[in-house]
């Protein structure tokens, strides 16, 4: 096993641990634990939320998660001798849930979790449609997931960080809160809103000095959305035996990782989508000095995905385009036709007993395919969703005889703002 840099007691919170690691972005984020080109360590992750969604048959965690908190990073790791302009090289080696430990209260022991998040906190993809908190609870053994909230499915999990990347340079700092300001002005008052500011509150820096402290949390970002350090990308096929080539921005990189997922469907739709967990990842560095000139990698990622994705090789996809639920049409909206890809999708689990919500939390955390499969004929986009049949305990695909029938009385919980 890698040297563990980075441990994680899963009796304290994740402010409480011997090394603390941060929730926010920021250039001055002391590096916890310093590596060098050519070594492979270990990290511990905590699942994004520190605990604060339970295995119960309760969405009211969904309803009020501490959206102020995310994401429980662990890091920034240094790397001696990275510099700006060179590229980070990151292996994933391994991953997977809490070693050790298959039992107890927090998601990656034995359990996970997929959240569709409430309108009013954060909501999702489709948002419009599934306005409400709801919550599936997953039961891991080996490499499957089941839930008692989604019957008669088991799938094979892609498990994966949905958040690992570089810290950003001050100037990155201020091009990111600058344009995501000037977003956030044209609607200010939208629910969910445009994009999330600098918020000192909860914000969690690491070592980053007291009297430095209120300074860096004003100025530090949200973690929320992805950006040119790579971030919470939330790709399902970062998995084991991926490469990944990241951007180095200030010396020693300061790499940070975490939000593991234990599977998740392309999009993680229903934001809290993928099943989410804590637990070990396991990664290996290297440099590429001056690499961001030599391969034009200015800003964002660029990676080999993993060879170890499930085999399924049978699916049943589904289409949509860029024409709303009312009938408007728009101009080549590719987002639009995944929305209406995905909602088709819901419609046809549902004539086998499942609820839109059950379907709708099914389609976020097992490994469906997204793709735009045509953006060139206009007015309209296409994407597609391709579902994997062989997840599903009866044959789900049309037939004379009709669809069958999951258990009756099966239910995800719900919570409702009041």
């Amino acid at each position: 096993m890698p040297e563990l840099i980075f441990p994680l007691d899963s009796t304290k919170k994740f402010t409480d641990q011997a090394k603390v690691g941060h929730n926010r972005w920021h250039p001055e984020i002391p590096p916890v634990a310093w590596v060098k080109p050519g070594d492979s360590f270990r990290v511990h992750c905590r699942e994004w939320f520190d605990g604060a969604i339970h295995n119960d048959d309760s969405a009211e965690d969904i309803r009020d998660a501490p959206l102020t908190t995310v994401h429980a990073l662990s890091g920034p790791f240094g790397v001696e001798g990275a510099e700006p302009g060179d590229l980070l090289i990151v292996d994933i080696l391994d991953l997977g849930p809490i070693p050790q430990e298959d039992s107890g209260p927090l998601a990656g022991q034995g359990w996970g979790y997929t959240g569709i998040f409430p309108t009013r906190n954060g909501g999702g993809f489709l948002t419009e449609q599934f306005p409400d908190a709801y919550k599936a609870i997953w039961d891991f053994s080996g490499q499957n997931a089941t839930s008692r909230h989604i019957p008669s499915v088991s799938f094979t999990g892609i498990v994966h960080p949905g958040l690992m990347g570089t810290a950003p340079s001050a100037e990155l700092l201020g091009k990111w809160n600058a344009r995501e300001a000037a977003l956030i002005a044209t609607d200010p008052r939208r629910v969910p809103p445009l994009a999330l500011p600098p918020e000192p509150q909860d914000a969690v820096l690491g070592s980053v000095p007291q009297s430095e402290f209120d300074r860096v949390a004003a100025e530090a970002a949200r973690t929320a959305p992805p950006r040119e350090n790579g971030g919470n990308q939330d790709i399902k096929n970062l998995t084991k035996g991926s490469r990944v080539f990241y951007p180095v921005y200030v010396s020693g990189a300061n790499l940070s990782v975490g939000d593991l997922h234990f599977s998740q469907g392309d999009g993680e739709i229903t934001f809290c989508g993928a099943i989410e967990m804590g637990g070990f990842i396991d990664l290996h560095v290297d440099l590429i000095k001056n690499g961001m000139q030599t391969y034009g990698v200015g800003e964002n990622a660029i990676f080999m995905p993993g060879r170890v994705n499930p085999q399924y090789s049978e699916w049943l996809a589904f289409s949509g385009v860029s024409v709303t639920l009312d009938g408007e049409q728009r101009y080549l909206d590719s987002q639009l036709a995944y929305q209406r890809a995905c909602l088709h999708a819901i419609d046809y689990l549902t004539t086998f007993g499942y609820s839109p919500e059950q379907a709708y939390l099914l389609l976020g955390a097992a490994p469906i395919e997204g793709r735009l499969s045509g953006v060139v004929d206009i007015p309209n986009s296409c994407a597609t969703v391709y579902l994997p049949t062989a997840i599903f305990d009866f044959d789900v695909r049309p037939n004379a005889s009709g669809p069958a029938r999951v258990p009756q009385g099966t239910t995800a919980p719900h919570a409702s703002f009041t």
